[in-house]
């Protein structure tokens, strides 16, 4: 692949040390092992150039244009060395070199910054985040989909995404030809019923997918929906009703939201479990049943069982085998697959995307997880008649979430340190008041100063105008000015 920079004397022995087994906790931040911290890249515009991800394996690495640094961000945006990592007291410190666009962490400009999991950091129009561990299983997974070398996992497309869910996947299809129960862990949003419908599509089973949102459907009904009835059970029963488990005879069972189900229904299903036969309302023989139980929930189930609201039985019995999606806001570099992939989905495949809109996904920790990201897509499909998706299409909830971003720290995130050091080069004014403050649209001399000053970068020319660049370039057409020449 094309690089950013030569990285094979920071990354040596990644490719050796691409092992799938444990991948995915450690991908997630464990640094089990011999796993190592390092940038995984979130979004550059130019991020075929880039590798998915940085291995730290030395105590400091210069972020920064020039091509011999161990990360070389390619943009005129970007000092030749801009920022460094370095290892100081059990901690990495960022800390940025007197760069002239500055370096932000969190949406905030930074000088020095004690760097923790996950931390979104911005290089010019470069966005990563910082993993405290397992770097080097990022480094084969492009942000587009791309990939090198080969897929864990062959069958289950519905599961998008790069490192994470590719494991995830990968672990999915290999249980889904046996008969283990499986629990599906996560929070709402994060795609268990697709991993549950991947399930049963892979496990070659014949009958049919059933599936229940246990919290749902009021108690006093959830027993004769699951188990059925006869006629005559209750007022109102005029006929033989099978229930879902009967329904999913010979196929899967899928309890959604398992950890509402109240006692008395979890000792019911304990039995349809343990003797493979069900007992419908008011009836006196039982039917015998085929089921494969697959269950999802967004609670701690442990914590339910220690505290005599799941039963520990029943939990042993569902929790054959898990398996755990994590948040989308936990794997931001799947974000802009995502957003292509809904775009595609919902009619618009050649939906392109302003840098702007990109930051803004990138930035927002979607708490709705991927369900909110599809939303978002979708809503601004209709808005923009699906062809460039701006800002202004953003929904107001990541809309008010961005106000604060490119504000300026008035101290640094470090803690006590047991070194001295320069204090930080920037202003603590917030960054409407440290940059010009430009209503309405700069003459033509203006811009072509600042088209000067910056080189003929656009993103920088925006950011000192507070503008977006789509806005630079539609003040460029006015005057008819070629930004190129003045690179």
């Amino acid at each position: 692949m094309s690089g950013g920079g030569p990285l094979n004397k920071h990354m040596t022995g990644v490719s050796s040390s691409y092992h799938g087994e444990g991948a995915p906790e450690r991908a997630a931040g464990e640094t089990t092992g011999t796993t190592h911290p390092g940038l995984v890249l979130l979004y550059a515009p130019n991020f075929e150039q880039f590798h998915p991800a940085y291995v730290f394996t030395v105590p400091e690495l210069i972020i920064g244009r020039d091509a011999t640094n161990p990360i070389c961000v390619p943009e005129q945006a970007v000092s030749r060395q801009h920022a460094r990592i370095s290892y100081l007291d059990g901690r990495w410190i960022l800390s940025d070199l007197g760069s002239r666009n500055g370096t932000m962490v969190g949406g905030r400009f930074v000088g020095e910054h004690a760097l923790g999991h996950l931390d979104e950091i911005r290089v010019g129009d470069a966005i990563f985040k910082f993993v405290a561990g397992g770097a080097e299983h990022y480094v084969r997974h492009r942000i587009d989909g791309a990939i090198f070398g080969e897929r864990r996992a062959h069958h289950l497309a519905e599961l998008v995404g790069g490192c994470q869910m590719d494991f995830i996947a990968g672990d999915v299809e290999r249980i889904a030809p046996t008969e283990l129960s499986c629990m599906v862990l996560g929070e709402t949003g994060t795609g268990k019923e697709v991993v549950a419908r991947g399930i049963h599509r892979l496990s070659g089973r014949r009958g049919s997918f059933q599936a229940i949102n246990c919290a749902a459907i009021p108690h006093n009904l959830l027993e004769s929906e699951l188990f059925g009835y006869r006629r005559g059970a209750f007022s109102g029963a005029d006929r033989d009703k099978p229930g879902l488990v009967k329904l999913a005879d010979g196929g899967t069972l899928f309890l959604d939201e398992i950890g509402d189900m109240p006692l008395e229904a979890q000792a019911k299903l304990l039995r349809v479990l343990q003797m493979r036969e069900v007992f419908p309302l008011g009836g006196t023989t039982a039917d015998k049943v085929d089921i494969r139980v697959v269950c999802a929930t967004h609670r701690d189930l442990y914590t339910l069982v220690r505290d005599g609201r799941f039963r520990g039985d029943l939990f042993a019995r569902l929790n054959e085998h898990a398996v755990r999606l994590p948040p989308l806001r936990e794997r931001k570099e799947d974000v802009l697959l995502l957003a292509r992939s809904f775009a595609t989905r919902y009619g618009a495949p050649r939906l392109s995307f302003t840098f702007s809109v990109l930051v803004a996904l990138m930035h927002y920790n979607w708490p709705f997880n991927v369900r909110e990201l599809e939303s978002c897509i979708k809503r601004g499909i209709a808005l923009c008649g699906g062809s460039v998706l701006d800002a202004p299409q953003l929904p107001d909830a990541i809309a008010e979430f961005m106000k604060g971003y490119g504000a300026r720290t008035s101290i640094d995130s470090l803690g006590p340190l047991s070194h001295g050091g320069p204090p930080p080069p920037f202003s603590s004014q917030p960054i409407s008041q440290a940059l010009p403050s430009r209503r309405g649209a700069p003459t033509e001399d203006e811009l072509r100063e600042l088209l000067t000053r910056h080189r003929g970068n656009i993103a920088a020319v925006g950011r000192e105008l507070g503008k977006e660049r789509m806005q630079v370039h539609r003040w460029l057409k006015k005057y008819n000015i070629d930004h190129e020449k003045y690179r």
